[in-house]
């Protein structure tokens, strides 16, 4: 049996799915200040946003040859994007497309996922 994508993970969890060590998934939340898991009891927990954004981190740097500092910097346009956007109104396009990668990342989260059910 599989968690609801809406289910909380652990360091552990979150570790295994994007195949990246915990360690290094400490290391992103001291470098990319919109990695903010909850912390309970001195244990992190990452919601489904947290995971879609650190699956991102990791494809920029691995993938695509970012480093830190490009990440960060591709990051922090991405932000200043959603508010311009979000004070403009956008047009349903840019909406529509940003919507489409979440939902693509998502069912790859998932469908990695269902490898382990």
């Amino acid at each position: 049996m599989s968690k609801a994508d809406s289910a909380y993970r652990t360091i552990a969890e979150v570790s295994d799915l994007l195949q990246v060590q915990p360690s290094v998934l400490r290391f992103w939340e001291t470098q990319f200040h919109q990695v903010k898991p909850t912390k309970r009891m001195g244990r992190r927990y990452y919601n489904a946003e947290d995971v879609v954004l650190l699956a991102r981190i990791r494809d920029l740097l691995y993938k695509e040859g970012f480093t830190i500092k490009g990440v960060q910097k591709r990051l922090k346009d991405k932000s200043e994007e959603g508010t311009a956007a979000e004070e403009t109104h956008s047009a349903p396009d840019s909406k529509n497309a940003a919507t489409d990668t979440l939902v693509r990342e998502l069912t790859d989260i998932r469908d990695y996922l269902k490898d382990f059910i």
